[in-house]
């Protein structure tokens, strides 16, 4: 197996340490540090363990995360690790498009509606959208809405089927995010969830909504969780 890293400049690196990791089954676990020698032919081999110090582990995550570029975090961004990024956008509008099979959505096709607050969610490669009924920034207690889309089930999962995902997860993406969720084309309802309480259901409130300036929140539907528990669900599978 060959592994590729770019990391920019040119540096030759050579293999040097090797940490074994172990895992008893009650989930107890402890590491040990082996140099890498070689033998006389150049193979190379693990010379005997070595208890793993934290001191070494402290020497290599700052190692490790000088390759990391500092990021500003805008007020916009709620909750970010190294694999989760949550952030929200104020209500506006937006062009839609729609595909499938219904009539009522391609009379809807291509058209501007407006757009209640949103809560985006990308953990790992999975893109997740969520809503709220307020305009204001969310608190970990402010109660979800189910954002009122096809392609996008009850838990906020995104189905990427027509959408560009971006490359990277960084800060600067957020809006990259934001342009190939509406810039795709929203197909279906993805699986058994009611997205809008509007009397004409979701297609036939699309007609109404087209061109408005502002979303009817009152019809938004709970999403059954806080902006605390969407946070804490992570890079669900």
């Amino acid at each position: 197996m060959r592994a590729y890293v770019g990391i920019g400049g040119n540096w030759e690196f050579k293999l040097s340490e090797a940490v074994l990791v172990y895992r008893a089954g009650g989930g107890e676990a402890f590491a040990s540090l082996h140099r890498v020698n070689q033998d006389d032919s150049g193979v190379p081999y693990l010379a005997p363990g070595e208890s793993l110090t934290t001191a070494f582990v402290r020497s290599l995550a700052q190692r490790l995360g000088a390759q990391v570029k500092p990021e500003i975090y805008p007020d916009s961004v709620l909750a970010r690790t190294l694999d989760l990024l949550v952030w929200w956008s104020q209500p506006g509008q937006e062009v839609m498009f729609f595909g499938g099979t219904e009539e009522e959505a391609w009379r809807i096709n291509g058209l501007i509606f407006p757009h209640p607050a949103l809560i985006f969610k990308v953990a790992g490669k999975k893109l997740f959208v969520g809503a709220t009924a307020t305009s204001s920034r969310s608190t970990p207690e402010t109660p979800l809405k189910t954002a009122p889309y096809w392609s996008t089930d009850g838990r906020g999962l995104v189905c990427a089927s027509s959408m560009r995902v971006p490359d990277s997860s960084a800060i600067v993406s957020m809006p990259e995010f934001e342009d190939a969720y509406f810039q795709s084309e929203f197909t279906h309802a993805a699986g058994a969830v009611v997205l809008t309480s509007h009397p004409r259901g979701f297609s036939g409130s699309g007609l109404s909504l087209a061109g408005r300036k502002g979303f009817p929140v009152q019809y938004l539907t709970d999403a059954g969780e806080t902006l605390q528990e969407f946070v804490a669900r992570g890079n669900e599978r």
